[in-house]
């Protein structure tokens, strides 16, 4: 078994940064493989939301390869599956299997090349909770398959195509127009939204061009720009973001409750 030096593994959930669960997560895959480096991505995903848990996922495109557990399984003890995913860039995403890893594998880590059910109980913490998949299940076998073991070993393959779908996709682009929908709220009020940077500028839609964004049937006006400071404090704009998607923010203000906007709420940004 090739032994990898120091392994990278990073853990999200719905957990809470407050949970002594989390750490016992980070316990478990370092009894099994203490050279790993354990990074927490984010613990703050609302609970059982898989959408804000998908979006999460999807930064660890900006991580190094490695293995990537995302605990947000309202499923947990049903007959839901538990995956392991490997992308065509050589992470391995860990987790349930209700659509919370496919927006990360799919359009960030360049696809899916192999997927595999977890069944082998050998990887698996004793005794198994039918409550604590992310301590039993998923964060020990991030931790070996971090110590070399082949993903073949965990279970039998599985057909990409038959996975539980992302619980978004990309949105759509139209000339000078796009229609997305909202992905995340974070705690400033931004809203980010389904559609990449590279995508968005397809759409025609330039740095300094005027744009309406409807959200809510109300109409705002203001521009597509770099950064915050370019519109005076309380006013509208949109911006890349800082993970390759589009953010709508206010400058030191709060976007969605001004606007009273909702995680899946349908926007549609139109150059004037």
């Amino acid at each position: 078994m090739n032994k990898p030096n120091h392994p990278f593994i990073s853990i999200s959930s719905d957990l809470g940064v407050e949970s002594e669960e989390v750490a016992i997560m980070k316990a478990v895959a370092l009894q099994i493989n203490p050279d790993a480096i354990i990074l927490d991505l984010r613990h703050s995903i609302p609970g059982f939301n898989i959408v804000e848990g998908a979006w999460t996922m999807e930064a660890v495109h900006l991580l190094p390869v490695g293995y990537h557990v995302c605990v947000v399984d309202p499923g947990v003890g049903t007959e839901r599956r538990g995956v392991i995913i490997k992308t065509k860039r050589g992470d391995y995403l860990l987790g349930p299997d209700n659509g919370v890893l496919i927006p990360a594998a799919e359009r960030f880590l360049g696809g899916i090349e192999k997927v595999v059910e977890i069944k082998n109980e050998k990887y698996m913490r004793k005794p198994v909770s039918p409550v604590f998949h992310g301590r039993d299940v998923f964060t020990p076998a991030a931790a070996w398959l971090s110590r070399g073991t082949p993903i073949e070993e965990f279970g039998p393959e599985i057909d990409h195509k038959k996975l539980v779908g992302a619980p978004y996709t990309e949105g759509d682009v139209m000339n000078k127009r796009v229609k997305a929908q909202v992905i995340h709220i974070n705690r400033f009020g931004t809203i980010f939204i389904n559609i990449k940077y590279d995508n968005f500028v397809k759409s025609g839609i330039k740095y300094g061009d005027r744009i309406t964004v409807e959200v809510n049937k109300r109409k705002i006006k203001t521009k597509f720009l770099k950064t915050f400071g370019e519109v005076p404090i309380g006013e509208p704009l949109v911006i890349p973001d800082d993970f390759g998607r589009i953010e709508i923010a206010m400058n030191q203000d709060n976007f969605s409750e001004k606007y009273k906007v909702k995680l899946l709420d349908t926007v549609k940004i139109k150059k004037m």
